[in-house]
C-alpha cells in the first residue's frame, strides 16, 4: 500500500512532533455527527471528546495499535488528524474515509417533511467508514439482547483489562481493544464478571478465531460483507448491519431486528408507535439505496414515541 505524504508538525503536546494530515470535505462536516456512532457509551475507553472539541480514537489497525486525534478547522468543512503508535500512518491514510470521503450525501433526497427539516439542521452528517471490522463487530455482539448500559459496561471492563494502553499523549484511561488472540484467552469468570452470557462470549470467540477472514470483508461490498459475517454462528442480520454501517459507511444497510428502531421510524413518519420491521422497511422504501442515512436522520430528529413500558430489564446471566 502506498501511503500519502504526511506532514510533521507540532502535536497537541508542546515540544512534540507527530505526523499529521489535513482533509477538507466537499461540504459541511460535523465531527461529532460523523464519528459519534463509533462511541460505545460515555466512558468508552477507545473514544473520547475533550473540552477543546477534539475527537480521540484508539484503534487496533493491521499495523498495530494507533491513537488518532481529529480536530475541525476554523473555516468549516476541514479537519486535521494527528496520530501516534505503530498504526499512526494507517490511521492517517484512512482519515478521509473515516470522515466520509467515500460517502455521497448529496444524492440523498428527503421524502418526508421531518427528514428534510432534520437534514437542514444537520448538514454536516456524513457516514464514517473505518475499514476495520472487528472493532465494530465485537461491541455489536455485546449489545445483542441486552440494554445498552449493560453492553457498554462489558465493553469498558474488557477493553480496560485486556486491551493495551493508547499510544502517544492520549487522554488518561484510553486503550486499544484486545488483539484477537487475547480475546481467546479471557477466562470464563471474567466474561461473567463483565455481565456477558455464554452465548455472546461464544460468538465473540468464534469470530476472533477467523479474525483475518472477517477483516477481509472490509474490502467487500456491504451485502457480501454481511454474508461473510453471518457465516459465524451467533452473528445475524442485526449484528452484521450494525457492523457494516461503521466499517463500510454503508448508506443502505438498515438495521432490522432492533427493539426500538421500527417503533421510532413508524412514529416519526406516521404517528403510529407499534411498527414492526416489515412496516419500517415499507416506510423506508422511498429511500432505497439510502435507508440507513434516512434512519439516522429520523433518529436525529428527536421525534420518538412516548415511553409507556418499563425499560428493558437487565439480564441476569446466572440463569442463562
Amino acid at each position: 500500500m502506498v501511503l500519502p505524504t504526511l506532514s510533521r508538525g507540532p502535536g497537541p503536546v508542546a515540544g512534540r512532533f507527530t505526523p499529521t494530515r489535513d482533509w477538507r470535505a466537499p461540504g459541511p462536516l460535523d465531527l461529532r455527527l460523523v464519528l459519534g456512532p463509533l462511541r460505545r457509551g460515555p466512558a468508552d475507553p477507545t473514544f473520547r471528546i475533550t473540552g477543546d472539541g477534539a475527537v480521540w480514537r484508539v484503534s487496533r489497525t493491521p499495523d498495530g495499535p494507533g491513537t488518532l486525534r481529529v480536530t475541525a478547522s476554523s473555516c468549516g468543512g476541514g479537519a486535521r488528524g494527528a496520530a501516534w503508535g505503530p498504526g499512526a500512518d494507517w490511521l492517517l491514510h484512512r482519515l478521509p474515509h473515516l470522515l466520509g470521503e467515500s460517502d455521497s450525501p448529496e444524492v440523498f433526497e428527503p421524502r418526508h417533511r421531518l427528514v428534510a427539516a432534520t437534514l437542514r439542521r444537520r448538514p454536516g452528517l456524513r457516514l464514517t467508514r473505518t475499514g476495520l471490522v472487528l472493532e465494530s463487530l465485537i461491541p455489536s455482539i455485546l449489545e445483542q439482547k441486552v440494554t445498552t448500559d449493560e453492553a457498554y459496561r462489558a465493553w469498558r471492563l474488557l477493553v480496560r483489562k485486556y486491551g493495551s494502553p493508547a499510544p502517544g499523549p492520549a487522554p488518561s484511561g484510553m486503550y486499544a481493544m484486545p488483539e484477537p488472540g487475547t480475546w481467546r484467552l479471557i477466562p470464563s469468570w471474567e466474561w461473567h464478571r463483565a455481565g456477558v452470557d455464554n452465548k455472546r462470549a461464544s460468538t465473540i470467540l468464534r469470530a476472533v478465531r477467523v479474525a483475518g477472514r472477517l477483516e477481509e470483508a472490509a474490502a467487500m461490498p456491504p451485502p457480501e460483507a454481511r454474508t461473510r459475517l453471518e457465516l459465524v454462528p451467533g452473528i445475524g442480520p442485526w449484528t452484521s448491519a450494525e457492523t457494516v454501517q461503521r466499517s463500510h459507511g454503508a448508506p443502505d444497510e438498515v438495521t432490522v431486528g432492533d427493539l426500538h428502531l421500527p417503533g421510532i421510524v413508524g412514529y416519526a413518519l406516521t404517528g403510529v408507535r407499534d411498527a414492526d420491521d416489515a412496516t419500517m422497511l415499507d416506510l423506508l422504501k422511498p429511500y432505497e439505496g439510502q435507508r440507513h442515512r434516512a434512519a439516522r436522520l429520523i433518529l436525529l430528529s428527536g421525534r420518538t414515541p412516548p415511553r409507556r413500558t418499563p425499560k428493558m430489564p437487565k439480564t441476569d446471566i446466572a440463569h442463562l
